[in-house]
């Protein structure tokens, strides 16, 4: 069963959100007050609207708490982010997802009922900062301000041991949830599975935890 969604603000951020959805079959609804950007989306969502979302009338016209989910991907008009997204819970809507500028405005959203707050610059710019820092770190997922995913490539260090010959987990604390090798993926690797040169290792963990285990990778 198709999910629908609704994506309000059609700039860089919600505009990528809105083909990627449209992409994989999903039905969406895209709204901005800018006509041209309106209309930009027109044949790529099921429907494209220009409206006022900070109009609790305006919402309730379009059916809005239908909808399974609803992205508030408003760029730099904070307060229109903050009355949307309290306009959209006091309808009804289940799921509320609100791009945050920073982190006052994310503690204002989360306040007003916001379901999640992701901050896209921002973490873009961690993942690429892990990425320049470590020749070993090819990506970078922060789960939350203290816990991340991160995949490693093995590299001389690790090739050749098994896991239980590293003791990741209790050394470090983290653990090795899969492993990549070429077109295979081990899930849940058994403790006698020995590291390739190459493999990919997909941790989770503290984020300190990792540094620990990254750093003692390249000593």
């Amino acid at each position: 069963m198709k999910k629908e969604f609704v994506v309000i603000g059609l700039g860089r951020f919600g505009g990528s959100i809105c083909r990627e959805l449209s992409e994989q079959g999903m039905e969406v609804m895209a709204i901005d007050l800018d006509e041209d950007r309106v209309n930009e989306f027109a044949s790529i969502a099921s429907h494209a609207v220009v409206a006022d979302t900070t109009d609790e009338s305006v919402l309730k016209s379009l059916g809005i708490r239908n909808f399974d989910h609803v992205i508030v991907a408003i760029g730099d008009d904070i307060q229109s982010s903050i009355l949307t997204t309290l306009m959209l819970k006091e309808v009804g809507v289940k799921k509320v997802t609100a791009k945050a500028q920073n982190d006052y405005h994310e503690k204002v959203l989360l306040k007003i009922g916001a379901d999640q707050v992701v901050h896209p610059e921002r973490d873009m710019g961690r993942r690429l900062a892990n990425n320049i820092v470590s020749n070993n770190v090819l990506d970078y997922l922060e789960l939350s301000d203290e816990h991340s995913i991160m995949e490693i490539i093995a590299n001389e260090t690790l090739a050749g041991n098994t896991l239980i010959d590293l003791d990741i987990r209790a050394r470090y604390g983290i653990n090795i949830v899969a492993i990549k090798r070429g077109k295979e993926i081990i899930v849940s690797p058994q403790a006698d599975e020995p590291i390739h040169l190459n493999d990919i290792l997909i941790i989770i963990g503290a984020d300190n935890d990792i540094d620990r285990f990254e750093k003692k990778m390249n000593d």
